[in-house]
């Protein structure tokens, strides 16, 4: 799969949107205190009107929230897209939708329901960043935040360590995503071309039941016959209740898992509980299984 187009790196002073295209928000001394780590490293950012707007539990309206997305997007004047929350309702705004022609790309950043639309960015050709949004950023520890600001900057990212399950080593394309929503995008035109892809997934507050009937799904749509290598990242907050008989989240990992004969690596620093560490979409890494690192190549602009 050939290499996808990478954003021009960002810089101090440039204007970044903040847009709300999920959940509403409610997160607000977190998304306040986010805000101003991106201002203090020196960029403009230009809040959406009525960002605290709702519509049950989305932010507003599809339409509103698809205007949203496509005014950020279109704005010649905008480097970067910052997604305010996740929750759920990127997925609705994706109907019938495609990407304008704006001239530059420009940054999308954002996890757990902005997986759809990083998906389906990089179906278009353009390289997003899966990375904590910003009712979460400021929650992630310092070398969190400097990683994520290294990337879109033109700088390089160090090598993740987690618990290598085996299979060797692989380059492939990373393809980071929230497990449930990537799940959902399977049978839609938004799910991307899965051949020599490198997944890489997290959840929270799944039930390993849930985890295991998504995994079987994957396993059914014979879409994970087509991955080369497999990510792991935090399964967070995903245990039984204590009166139901059950199997660890960890178990049900290995169970549908670990039988695929692929390099896996398990125990990776993203995902909903801190840290989240960024990982661009689109991009060729290295997956050892036998090691347990993950290692992105140096961004080519």
């Amino acid at each position: 799969m050939p290499a996808k187009i990478l954003p021009p790196p960002l810089k101090p002073g440039d204007l970044l949107r903040v847009i709300a295209p999920s959940g509403a928000l409610r997160e607000f001394e977190a998304f306040e205190r986010s805000i101003e780590i991106w201002r203090s490293r020196g960029y403009k950012l230009e809040i959406i009107p009525k960002i605290d707007d709702k519509w049950g539990y989305l932010a507003g309206t599809d339409e509103n929230r698809r205007q949203q997305l496509a005014a950020a997007w279109q704005d010649p004047d905008c480097r970067g897209i910052l997604c305010a929350r996740g929750g759920f309702g990127s997925t609705r705004i994706l109907e019938d939708w495609n990407w304008p022609n704006s001239g530059l790309p420009k940054w999308l950043i954002g996890f757990s329901d902005i997986t759809a639309l990083l998906w389906s960015l990089y179906t278009a050709g353009i390289s997003g960043v899966h990375g904590p949004v910003l009712t979460t950023l400021v929650d992630e520890p310092d070398w969190s935040i400097q990683r994520l600001l290294d990337w879109v900057e033109g700088s390089s990212f160090t090598p993740l360590k987690g618990c290598g399950w085996g299979g060797g080593v692989v380059n492939g394309t990373l393809l980071p995503g929230n497990l449930t929503v990537a799940t959902h995008l399977l049978g839609t035109p938004i799910l991307p071309h899965l051949d020599g892809v490198i997944l890489a997934l997290e959840d929270v507050t799944e039930a390993p039941y849930r985890i295991d009937r998504m995994l079987t799904q994957w396993r059914l749509s014979g879409a994970l016959s087509k991955v080369c290598g497999i990510a792991l990242g935090g399964f967070t907050r995903c245990e039984a209740p204590p009166t139901v008989p059950s199997f660890s989240v960890e178990e049900v990992l290995r169970d549908r898992l670990g039988d695929l004969g692929i390099p896996i690596v398990s125990d990776l620093p993203f995902g909903h509980d801190s840290p989240n560490a960024a990982l661009p979409v689109g991009v060729e890494v290295t997956l050892d299984g036998d090691a347990g690192i993950l290692a992105i190549a140096h961004p080519h602009y």
